[in-house]
């Protein structure tokens, strides 16, 4: 269990570090904590106990108007605004020495016409464009913009970028074109959102999860687990993977999903993202025994 992570959002919650959080684990990945002192608390108790920290970007809440970095936006004045953004967090992080920073990319995100996103949440509609309005040639030319920055920054900050797939249309799962970035900006990383992915491959008649996790696994540093059940609607979001919870009545399956990851790159990092308040204690420990097994 040395790869297991579980996230901490909007603040360093003790209680849930102590009934989540085992010896063994590897880190813990924070995201807009909303007091300073929980950021103090989060970085002192890392060095007490020997964790480590990710950082789901941004780690303060309320400094910019949008969470996510617009970094793709046809705009250049949104496109910078983006990359200052990111940048005063890396010198603000400087005292935190996060091993790595998490994106999510594309953003904005570029989505199928063809498909129906009523389910995908935004908080801003300048968060996503469709595919008709933004081209190909557009993303291959400012994701290469992107790597290009990123690398240069992580190797003067010292950390890992990571990019966590976001809804993702061809271009992304029909082309190279991303790969061929990774593989020449071998220390930029991807995430996996297994309940993402279930979400959109339910959502995009066009999508296949299974697939972009064989195409992509090999550049993950970091997989973010949680499972969901859709059927007529979608129903409990973000629920704790456990081995009961049957594919054939809804259920992301899991178990394809970590035997393709662990065929494909067993070094990937489990974040738990998912909501341990729903499960008992013995579920809690059933899901990270389950998940170890799967894997080991």
């Amino acid at each position: 269990m040395n790869r297991f992570m579980i996230g901490q959002y909007g603040g360093f919650n003790y209680k849930k570090y102590h009934r989540d959080f085992r010896a063994s684990f590897w880190g813990i990945e924070a995201c807009l904590f909303e007091d300073e002192q929980d950021i103090e608390n989060l970085v002192n108790l890392s060095k007490q106990d020997g964790f480590r920290i990710g950082v789901h970007f941004p780690l303060r809440a309320g400094v910019s108007p949008f969470r996510d970095a617009l970094f793709l936006a046809h705009d250049e004045d949104t496109r910078q605004q983006a990359f200052d953004h990111i940048e005063q967090e890396l010198d603000y992080l400087v005292r935190v020495q996060p091993e790595y920073i998490l994106f999510h990319y594309p953003k904005p995100v570029i989505l199928d016409d063809r498909a129906d996103w009523k389910n995908w949440r935004f908080a801003d509609s300048r968060e996503f464009v469709y595919e008709s309005q933004y081209s190909f040639e557009a993303l291959k030319e400012k994701s290469e913009q992107l790597f290009e920055w990123l690398a240069l920054k992580a190797e003067k900050y010292g950390f890992i970028p990571v990019l966590e797939f976001d809804a993702l249309n061809a271009y992304v799962y029909e082309s190279d074109f991303l790969e061929s970035l990774f593989i020449r900006y071998p220390t930029i990383k991807c995430c996996l959102d297994t309940g993402r992915l279930y979400l959109q491959e339910r959502t995009d008649p066009h999508f296949n999860a299974r697939l972009v996790i064989r195409k992509y696994a090999k550049y993950a540093e970091i997989l973010h687990l949680s499972t969901l059940k859709i059927n007529e609607q979608i129903e409990h979001y973000k629920y704790p993977a456990l081995p009961h919870l049957d594919p054939n009545e809804g259920w992301a399956p899991i178990e394809d999903y970590l035997r393709i990851l662990k065929e494909e790159n067993p070094d990937t990092r489990i974040m738990f993202e998912h909501r341990s308040d729903l499960i008992s204690d013995e579920q809690l420990e059933a899901c990270y025994q389950w998940v170890h097994g799967l894997l080991k």
